[in-house]
């Protein structure tokens, strides 16, 4: 069988620090901090909804993030414009490099997007973002009930894409998941994109580090 490749979504194939350009009508100046505490605030609430066994899906855990971080700042966002910031988190571009990765990498490999976001959820930020036809399937941590780097999560994948006894890699951005991967047994990529992304020294290393998703054609098909 084919290898697998699972692919994060926000940071990975999406940009959810575009949020700060919708951001300027609200906040001004701040917009940019406030779109980056709003995505570290959503990480910390799956964390915590994870650990806490207290799961509630994606959304939830952005809505709640997008609230704490309106206190934070003391911008007095209404309840109709933070649903329609929500909406717009559904529309987030995808970086310049993943359409032509994906396009290539889909004529060795099977393709899976991998996310703690729900299956629908997911579906739309694809299909948005002009991604989705180039997947096999959605993998969603919904159907385990628990967040990206449980264990269970990566398990769940592995059987989720059929990869139980052919290699899976997961490829991210982000360097919590890249450990979390490696932590559960799967082999995985870190995509790099900026000297300014700090890799964790937990002595848990990627499998390979590349600066762009395209990168991944050359290192990949060896």
């Amino acid at each position: 069988m084919k290898t697998t490749l699972a692919f994060d979504i926000y940071g990975t194939l999406v940009d959810p620090s575009n949020m700060a350009s919708h951001l300027l009508h609200d906040v001004g100046n701040d917009a940019v901090e406030f779109s980056e505490m709003w995505r570290q605030k959503q990480l910390e609430y799956c964390f915590r909804r994870g650990l806490m066994q207290r799961y509630a899906d994606f959304s939830v855990c952005t809505a709640d993030a997008l609230k704490v971080t309106c206190l934070h700042f003391l911008a007095d966002i209404s309840a109709e414009r933070q649903m329609e910031l929500m909406r717009l988190y559904q529309h987030l571009p995808p970086f310049d490099d993943a359409l032509l990765a994906l396009e290539t990498l889909r004529n060795t490999f099977r393709l899976f997007a991998f996310s703690n976001g729900t299956a629908a959820q997911v579906d739309a930020v694809l299909t948005n973002a002009g991604l989705r036809d180039y997947f096999e399937g959605i993998v969603s941590v919904d159907e385990v009930r628990s967040f990206k780097p449980d264990p269970a999560v990566y398990a769940y994948a592995r059987h989720a894409t059929g990869a139980e006894s052919s290699p899976l890699w997961l490829v991210s951005g982000n360097a919590w998941d890249i450990i979390g991967a490696r932590n559960a047994g799967l082999e995985a990529a870190w995509v790099r994109r900026s000297d300014k992304n700090i890799y964790d020294a937990w002595g848990i290393e990627p499998t390979i580090t590349v600066r762009s998703l395209t990168d991944l054609i050359t290192v990949l098909t060896k």
